[in-house]
């Protein structure tokens, strides 16, 4: 498998070095990835709207649920109820562990929700076994699909 482009929604700045280090020290495969910092900002890069109107469509989301200007939830409902970005798996990454969010989430078709652990070697092997599981495990549609 070839280049697989990740977008990253996550406002923590602290949270997106970590997911970077993680991506980069695993490196097996040479894969892109994107960064926005809030929901609304998310929806103009998923919608290749403005200064988005080029990128590539997102292969697999990295999605926190607590974001400023659309909320987290709010993106995931519209990535799913979306024909083409329905198809696009969605891992919810969160640091809330309240049974409700889990529910809400899987509700709203996330494909996995992991709670981002507070430990940050911890932290790093989670984003790994994400890239391992969602990059060299599992079948992705092809774009297009």
């Amino acid at each position: 498998m070839g280049s697989i482009n990740i977008l990253l929604i996550e406002d923590n700045p602290g949270d997106v070095e970590l997911t970077r280090e993680g991506l980069i020290n695993f490196g097996k495969l040479n894969n892109q990835l994107d960064v926005v910092t809030d929901g609304e900002e998310a929806l103009n890069y998923l919608y290749k709207r403005g200064v988005y109107f080029n990128i590539n469509s997102p292969d697999i989301i990295l999605l926190d649920l607590n974001l400023p200007k659309i909320d987290g939830r709010e993106v995931l409902k519209a990535i799913k109820q979306d024909d083409t970005l329905g198809k696009i798996p969605v891992v919810v990454l969160s640091s809330s562990e309240a049974a409700t969010d889990i529910q809400h989430a899987y509700n709203l078709h996330a494909n996995c929700f992991i709670t981002k652990p507070v430990q940050l070697d911890d932290f790093i092997k989670v984003i790994q076994m994400i890239e391992h599981f969602w990059i060299e495990i599992v079948r992705l549609p092809m774009k297009g699909d």
